[in-house]
């Protein structure tokens, strides 16, 4: 049976992706929703942010010493714990846990990140449940592996091991030498993502993919009115507006250059993607 919010989504902003200010960021709704969705609804929630876990866990583990990100649904003692004794997280966060401390990878030819995030992606979309989140998770794998395989073809470089997951359009894209990885007939967005690699001005390209996501949200939720779709769907549109505003603050600064200067950095493929 669905569960309807009504005061929830009723409250919610009316927000756009070119939004200049936020009432409420992604963490401050976050913890809202934790005392007032129906707990099966509120493991979604967590589901939708288990990529800051996964984020944290690996820096703890590489010892990257790198700010902990507090969207992570489980604390920094949490997953210390866990890395002594594997115990009481996701089933794919221990699996990776035992694996990396006894340096036998479930795929040797990864990195650490990509393994850790096709675990996660492995486990959570065949298990998910809730049509939404499910068929969401799957949409956001296949636009960043398709974009990652274009970006690698146009460079000329291999990409294998850059492709998370597992599924068949992973494999697809992983394998495939058509122009389409033969998913034209699958994936009815590929001319669009395409025509995205294609720009040159990496803001410009950001800007298109989110859009591309920000507009499959909306047909996604398009019939749900005050259901936890429409609260995971606002959540999600919260996380992209958050890192355009931190880019958008200020045009001029250095925090806008740095982090354009990112942006370039991860469509120059890293030398790791050249190795033989």
């Amino acid at each position: 049976m669905k569960r309807n919010y009504h005061y929830l989504v009723a409250g919610l902003q009316d927000i756009t992706l070119d939004i200049h200010k936020l009432v409420q960021d992604q963490f401050a709704l976050k913890e809202e929703l934790r005392n007032e969705l129906h707990p099966r609804d509120y493991v979604l929630v967590e589901k939708l942010f288990l990529p800051f876990d996964n984020e944290n866990l690996l820096n703890l583990l590489l010892k990257n010493d790198k700010e902990f990100n507090e969207k992570g649904n489980y604390s920094r003692e949490r997953l210390e714990e866990n890395i002594k004794e594997p115990s009481d997280l996701p089933e794919y966060m221990m699996r990776f846990i035992a694996a990396y401390k006894n340096k036998d990878p479930f795929y040797p030819d990864m990195s650490p990140e990509n393994e850790l995030t096709t675990m996660f992606y492995d486990e959570v979309i065949p298990d998910e449940k809730n049509e939404f989140l499910r068929d969401w998770l799957q949409f956001e794998l296949n636009v960043n592996n398709i974009l990652v395989a274009l970006n690698a073809r146009k460079y000329k470089v291999p990409y294998e091991n850059q492709i998370i997951g597992t599924g068949e359009t992973a494999e697809a894209v992983r394998k495939s030498h058509a122009r389409d990885f033969g998913l034209g007939n699958e994936i009815d967005y590929m001319e669009e993502l395409t025509a995205i690699s294609r720009k040159e001005d990496v803001k410009e390209r950001e800007m298109a993919i989110d859009d591309l996501k920000w507009k499959y949200l909306d047909e996604a939720i398009f019939f749900h009115y005050f259901t936890i779709e429409r609260i995971l769907a606002f959540l999600i549109k919260l996380g992209m507006i958050e890192r355009w505003l931190s880019i958008d603050k200020d045009h001029s600064n250095e925090l806008f250059k740095k982090l354009l200067q990112e942006l370039q950095d991860s469509y120059e493929l890293p030398e790791t993607f050249t190795e033989k």
